[in-house]
């Protein structure tokens, strides 16, 4: 799938978001409003907080698929990492009012009417969201896209809220049915406090996901792994690898690295190697950056003359336990 039809897919997916979000937010803004109830309400202005986030995904998934140009000439695919830390810090705002408001209903309780209006919206968006997410989910993974892996998560804790919500109000419902002399109305507030606890913890997971990319951090150890494994795979043509520099933009990788040949192979044979490289990293990363640097390497073999760092990466030391050659950071 070509860079157009994953901004396409990615779009369409972002905008279902943006849809969804609309109808739950005003449906439950209407029973919290009819119903007096705090949790309602608190899940009205999350809905609205997913929202706003969904637009600023939508827009993060447009503005990343555009190429690269002059002011940006490493792409557009940190708006992606931006989008999902913003939503971060939405979130945040959003958990630290609702317990505010469920504190203040706790301490003032305020009578509950229309229990199965209120089951029925948290049931609804329990169900929706849960559809909506899952489907952001699957889309976020096949385009390696941030802001609708972000989005699917945010939606999914909405899922869990709602149904906590919902717990509580049937509690209510069921104990004003059975015992009308019993005081539950503080379940409500309860319950709002316990959704807005989980959602500072949702939103403190998806931070740490969205922004470390932001301050370049390493790809994952399993990519890693893989890599080093791969270039160790090109031995003997290649002797040797170091200074391996990885980050991540949005869906896109920047793989950096330095690979040492024999000093007397010639320029157009070191170039096929870096080219073959290239071509694997791309087969295995269909959004990647690659650039290699080729160094000669001047010692038959490994010996305390060679520089450190070429020492660490070299492909021509043995393992003396397994008697294979050594993957440099293995």
């Amino acid at each position: 799938m070509d860079n157009d039809q994953n901004t396409q897919q990615k779009s369409r997916a972002a905008a279902l978001s943006v849809g969804s979000n609309i109808l739950l937010m005003l449906f439950k803004l209407v029973v919290g409003i009819t119903t007096n109830s705090v949790s309602v309400m608190s899940e009205a202005i999350h809905s609205s907080i997913d929202l706003l986030a969904s637009v600023i995904a939508w827009i993060a998934v447009r503005a990343s698929g555009k190429p690269a140009d002059n002011r940006h000439p490493f792409g557009h695919g940190k708006f992606e990492n931006l989008s999902g830390t913003v939503e971060a810090l939405l979130i945040f705002l959003a958990a630290g009012w609702i317990i505010y408001e469920a504190i203040h209903k706790l301490i003032r309780p305020e009578p509950i009417e229309g229990f199965g209006w209120g089951v029925g919206v948290m049931c609804l968006s329990a169900v929706v969201n849960w559809l909506i997410s899952s489907y952001l989910m699957r889309i976020g993974e096949q385009t390696d896209s941030v802001a609708l892996t972000a989005d699917a998560w945010h939606l999914r804790t909405d899922v869990y809220t709602s149904l906590g919500v919902m717990l509580g109000l049937a509690l209510m419902w069921t104990g004003q049915w059975l015992r009308p002399d019993l005081d539950l109305h503080w379940i409500d507030p309860v319950a709002a406090i316990l959704v807005g606890v989980m959602i500072l913890q949702a939103a403190y997971e998806l931070l740490m996901q969205a922004g470390q990319d932001l301050v370049d951090v390493a790809l994952p150890d399993d990519e890693l792994l893989w890599l080093r494994g791969f270039l160790a795979s090109f031995a003997p043509a290649v002797c040797g690898f170091h200074r391996l520099r990885t980050r991540k933009a949005g869906a896109l990788r920047f793989i950096e690295a330095h690979v040492v040949v024999d000093a007397e192979m010639s320029v157009l044979k070191s170039h096929e190697i870096t080219e073959q490289v290239a071509a694997g990293l791309r087969a295995r990363f269909p959004s990647v950056h690659v650039t290699i640097h080729v160094e000669p390497c001047t010692a038959a073999t490994a010996s305390e003359m060679c520089q450190p760092h070429c020492v660490a990466g070299c492909l021509k030391a043995i393992d003396r336990e397994t008697g294979k050659q050594a993957i440099p950071g293995d």
